[in-house]
Formats: C-alpha cells, sequence, structure tokens
C-alpha cells in the first residue's frame, strides 16, 4: 500500500502512555467515583470524556468544578495521591503496546513516550512493564524541566521530538485522548487516535486516522517497516 499523500515516511513515533500503552484509564476513574462518593456526588462518563488526556491540574480543577465538590483542586490531588499510588503498579499494557514496541526498536526506528503523567506516577505505572519501557530513546513526562505545558500544548511532544533528533513534521503520535491529538497537531506532527471504545470519533476529526486498537496499526502505511504476519 502507497503511504497516504499527506503522511511521511516518517522518521520516529512518540507514544502517549495512559489509555495508550498502559491501561491506566479505569484507575482514574475508579479512584475518581471513590471521592466524588465521599462528598455524596456520581462521577460518570459525562465528566469522565471530557478529563481523558488532561495534565493533573486541570483535570483536578475541572473535576472539582464539575462535581460541585467542597474542596480545592490542591486538595482533590492531595486525597487523590495515594489511592492512585496504591492501584498503580498492577496496570496492564494495552492490547498490542509492548509488540509494536518492540518491533520500531528492532527496526532502529527512534521511539519515545510523551505522557502527560508525572515522573513519580509514571514510575509506579511501568512497574510491571520496565522491561519494554527500557527500550524507549526518551520518556518525557508533565513534570520535565523542559516542558512548559502539559497537553493541549505541544510541549511534551516537541521535547521528544528534539531529545530523538527528528523533526516534528516527520514524528508519528499515538494519541487516545482528543487533549492529545490537539497537542500533536499544534507540534506539527502526525496524529494517530486510538480512542477509548466509548468515546465517539467526531472528537477526533482533527487527528490523521482513528483506529480502535494499536493491533490494527499498519506501519508499512506510513513509511516504516511492516510487521511480520503471525
Amino acid at each position: 500500500m502507497n503511504a497516504p499523500l499527506d503522511f511521511g515516511p516518517i522518521k520516529a513515533v512518540i507514544f502517549d502512555m495512559d489509555g495508550l500503552l498502559l491501561d491506566t484509564e479505569g484507575i482514574y476513574t475508579e479512584v475518581t467515583q471513590i471521592i466524588a462518593e465521599r462528598y455524596g456526588r456520581t462521577f460518570d462518563w459525562n465528566i469522565k470524556q471530557n478529563i481523558i488526556g488532561r495534565g493533573a491540574g486541570d483535570l483536578a480543577r475541572y473535576v472539582v468544578e464539575a462535581l460541585d465538590l467542597p474542596i480545592s483542586a490542591e486538595e482533590f490531588l492531595l486525597i487523590r495521591e495515594p489511592l492512585m499510588r496504591e492501584r498503580f503498579p498492577r496496570a496492564l499494557a494495552m492490547p498490542g503496546a509492548q509488540e509494536l514496541v518492540e518491533h520500531l526498536k528492532a527496526n532502529n526506528i527512534p521511539i519515545a513516550v510523551g505522557t502527560s503523567s508525572s515522573s513519580q506516577s509514571f514510575g509506579q505505572k511501568t512497574t510491571l512493564h520496565g522491561d519494554w519501557f527500557a527500550l524507549f530513546d526518551t520518556i518525557v513526562t508533565a513534570d520535565d524541566p523542559e516542558v512548559g505545558a502539559a497537553k493541549p500544548a505541544p510541549d511534551i511532544f516537541l521535547t521528544a521530538a528534539r531529545r530523538l533528533g527528528v523533526a516534528p513534521q516527520d514524528c508519528l503520535v499515538f494519541e487516545d485522548s482528543p487533549f492529545g491529538v490537539t497537542a500533536a497537531k499544534a507540534a506539527g506532527m502526525t496524529a494517530i487516535a486510538v480512542p477509548d471504545a466509548a468515546m465517539a470519533d467526531e472528537k477526533y476529526a482533527h487527528a490523521d486516522s482513528i483506529l480502535r486498537t494499536l493491533k490494527a496499526f499498519q506501519p508499512d502505511v506510513y513509511g516504516l517497516p511492516a510487521l511480520e504476519q503471525a
């Protein structure tokens, strides 16, 4: 298959982490529901769909306001932290994630993680996955000293591209959130959305492509080495 006219060939790949490489979104949902219930509130999909991919501070402000919680955003994060720290080490890989990362690394394609998580929570979430996360050439977290603003600002992805030594227009980004896609496009990169099953396609109109699983990705369409057929 020929590469689409607007694409590639891609020289580097940058991955979001939460909900894309690791199945952590269920943990965020569970913890936010626990906090909401303490104050007699209900955290449901109407709110959840608007916070996927936000940085911690932005997320906390949105949730506190949307649920009308009698606490500050800072207090929300303090309450949330131990609940997440207990659960993050059990996070599992998303289907096809480890295989794709290993394939790209084996073919000498520069790869990076660009995440809205802090470096501390990154370490917690990757507890079970140190072997294949060690394959990434660079990890850029929201609290990285070179990052000025979290997604939807492009800083995280631009920092990753700079460290990989690849021009932004030659980078492909995988994202599960509309905010992440916005960040990737603001960085001048090609963006593939891999949304949560409950997210509607129209929220990703600004993505270059939409897949429902990483296992459906065809690297050769973007000028990358093809996956061997099982």
